[in-house]
Parts: C-alpha cells; structure tokens; sequence
C-alpha cells in the first residue's frame, strides 16, 4: 500500500450501491504452467480495458497476490454494468472465458477460477479508515470525515 496517511478517522465517500466483485484463479497443478499461465495472464487486458473506460462501471480495483491463488477485487457502480461488462462480445473478457472453458473441457483440472459478487444496497455498507492512505472503497470514492457520515458504524450504516 502507498499514498500518504490522511491524519484523523476518514470514511469512503459517496452514496449509492455498490457492488464488490471478487475474481480469481488457484493453481491446482504447479507443473501445468501452460495451464495456469494463459489464465493468469488473461486478467491484465480486462483490467487495462476496464480502467481505459470509466463509462463501463469499474470503479477501482486491487489485485490480492498469494502462494497459489491470486485475485483480484473490484468495485463497480452497479450489477447491470459488471453483466453488461461480462456478456459484451466485444471486450476483453468473452474470449478469455472461452479460452478457459476449451481447456476445462478438455480435462485439463491444472487450474481452477472462481468468482463472488456482492451487490450491496445504499446504505448498507460503511467503512472507517485512521491514519490510513486511501484504501478500498475509500481509495474508488475518495474519503470524508467520519463525522460527516456519522461517528459510530451504526451511525453510518442508518444514513
């Protein structure tokens, strides 16, 4: 994480839902590299062509690196975008599902994906962030005052 502290106790900005999407690949096969590499690989495209073009939805993101899995979250304005996101013939993303789905079928178990979206309602969510950089939802929606949403977690959870 990098960015400069803001001093005092900070929530994400904004109003709304939300909708966090989590995506990731879990090597199954260490050996496998021509199974797992592609998969791998196929992410940063979506991502730059995602980040290029603000009008599809993504609002920010963060890859989470591991020993065998790697993920990566994101947050989008709203569920009807990251659909439209997922089924556009155009994107990044159609051929890299049909990519994968060719290799899964051919019984290739070397390398697993899986996603979660949550769609969360305004008002349903609510963040705090001390002595912290921009981070999370407070990094794709900027950072206010705590006092401005409320002081206790309950508080910003009602508004």
């Amino acid at each position: 994480m990098s960015g400069k502290p803001v001093q005092g106790r900070m929530t994400a900005d904004g109003t709304g839902e939300v909708v966090v999407f989590l995506v990731g690949m879990r090597i199954n096969k260490w050996r496998a590299v021509r199974s797992w590499l592609p998969v791998l690989r196929a992410m940063t495209p979506m991502i730059k062509e995602l980040a290029r073009d603000p009008e599809r939805g993504m609002l920010g993101y963060r890859f989470v690196p591991g020993l065998r899995n790697v993920a990566v979250l994101q947050y989008w304005e709203s569920k009807e975008k990251l659909l439209a996101y997922a089924s556009d013939q155009s994107g990044a993303h159609r051929p890299a599902w049909a990519a994968f789905n060719r290799r899964a079928r051919a019984g290739r178990d070397h390398v697993g994906i899986w996603h979660e979206t949550y769609a969360v309602p305004a008002g349903s969510y609510e963040s705090i962030y001390a002595n912290m950089p921009p981070h999370g939802l407070g990094a794709v929606r900027g950072v206010v005052p705590v006092a401005r949403r409320g002081e206790r977690a309950a508080d910003r959870l009602a508004a």
